[in-house]
């Protein structure tokens, strides 16, 4: 869709359709800017580049928020502060690329339930980042469990929930001082049990209407395609022939973004079945899945998502919890990257976010337990490499390579170990987390005068 405005890009007038110039396609811009930052060589470590290589005793260069080099001998450039991380491991930012934080803060009151707009089962037009509330004091624990990035999406309730946004986890005052700079859009679909339980159950704002079934989201999602591929058309027929642009209508500017490769889908899915019919979907209608999300049965589909080309972000031991959650297996994350898919760790919980890296290790246990033997180094791309792609910002974070955003760890121990916590975290090369520091134990203003606010002792 971006490319069908372009020819027509001018500021809307509120009128568009009535001889009135083409929307602004990001109205609500990143003003994020990173926190000062000094040149440092991080020294003496494990090193885990998030490429897929490990380097004993290794450093790692951060010059002007950048990753400058990684290797095994590299000199202080003059004036460089050094960090001795002998004994210790560093690894790129975790990125969360399924979250609910902001939008479902804490405290989980029914005041601050902003996730899920259940108004009707296609919801495109909302966009989660006008319910994040960056006072969450989620933002902060996640941060103390290596959390550099994520993706904070609306629920589950809806055939199209809406649009995502990607944050870098630092501490500010608005959504946009988060919002990751230069990341696409990304929106919010569900199948299964969740959109035909809301409304066809008699829980929606529409009591007993559609969808009642399978069969019904699939009809759902058709017909808001249908639509949407209309209204791309018209778009792309206003701008080719230097015309008005069709009347602004916010659930198919989303749409259509979609299927222009905009905005980037994200699934929630479960079953395999249904996960191969939405393949066939996107298929009908020329757009790509970036992700399917919890997928508890990837395992039994993992050479057609490799083939398509798509990820599944997945828990480590969740299942059991709903039918379609029932026939979930432990094996489920090391099963899809051994078929050559693109696998991913994610949380979907604010207390799931702070030990990701505990997550990622259960799951690379129960690998090696049945003969999945996937090194460390490797493994550590489920956390920071793969969700990064699957969001559309891998050129710019995920791995320690030079060029790249400075958002590294530094771990007391094997992050893998249920004994490893979060030494140090930066973001951008700027210090946003200290373990042994009160001064970089980031506190919300929420938190302010309450009993062991920031969770200081």
């Amino acid at each position: 869709m971006a490319a069908a405005l372009a020819a027509c890009q001018k500021p809307g007038t509120g009128d568009e359709g009535q001889g009135a110039k083409a929307p602004v396609a990001d109205p609500y811009p990143s003003t994020y800017k990173a926190y000062p930052s000094q040149t440092l060589l991080i020294t003496n470590a494990t090193v885990i580049d998030g490429a897929g290589q490990l380097i004993e005793k290794g450093s790692v260069l951060i010059e002007g928020g950048k990753i400058k080099a990684v290797g095994a001998d590299i000199a202080a450039p003059e004036g460089a502060a050094t960090l001795d991380a002998s004994g210790r491991w560093v690894t790129p930012g975790i990125i969360d690329n399924h979250s609910h934080l902001g939008a479902y803060p804490s405290p989980g009151v029914d005041a601050h339930g902003d996730g899920n707009e259940i108004s009707g089962p296609v919801t495109a037009e909302v966009w989660v980042e006008h319910s994040v509330w960056p006072q969450d004091p989620g933002f902060t624990r996640s941060l103390a469990g290596g959390i550099t990035s994520l993706q904070i999406l609306p629920g589950s309730a809806n055939l199209f929930g809406g649009r995502g946004v990607i944050l870098k986890n630092v501490p500010a005052r608005t959504m946009q001082a988060m919002k990751f700079p230069g990341a696409p859009y990304t929106m919010k679909m569900a199948c299964g049990e969740n959109p035909k339980r809301v409304y066809g159950y008699g829980r929606g704002s529409t009591p007993g209407g559609a969808p009642y079934s399978r069969m019904g989201n699939m009809a759902g999602y058709r017909d808001a395609w249908i639509k949407a591929a209309d209204y791309k058309k018209q778009l792309e027929k206003a701008a080719k022939n230097g015309g008005d642009p069709p009347k602004r209508d916010l659930e198919l500017e989303t749409l259509a973004g979609a299927l222009s490769g905009d905005i980037l889908v994200h699934m929630h899915c479960y079953r395999a079945d249904e996960m191969a019919l939405i393949l066939d979907l996107s298929k009908e209608f020329g757009y790509k899945v970036a992700a399917f999300h919890h997928a508890v049965e990837s395992y039994k589909i993992a050479d057609k998502l490799a083939e398509y080309g798509t990820c599944s972000s997945m828990w480590a031991d969740w299942w059991g919890f709903k039918m379609e959650a029932y026939d979930g297996i432990r094996e489920n994350i090391p099963m899809v990257h051994a078929a050559g898919a693109c696998a991913i760790v994610h949380s979907d919980s604010e207390v799931g976010i702070q030990r990701l890296n505990q997550e990622a290790a259960k799951a690379w246990s129960d690998g090696r337990r049945a003969g999945i033997d996937v090194p460390i180094e490797v493994a550590w791309q489920w956390l920071s490499l793969n969700p990064a792609k699957s969001l559309g910002i891998d050129d710019k974070t995920g791995t320690l390579e030079p060029g790249k955003m400075a958002d590294v760890v530094v771990w007391s121990a094997n992050p893998f170990s249920s004994y490893a916590k979060a030494d140090q975290v930066y973001i951008d090369g700027a210090l946003m987390y200290d373990r042994t520091d009160p001064a970089y134990l980031p506190v919300m203003d929420f938190e302010l005068g309450h009993p062991g606010e920031g969770d200081r002792k």
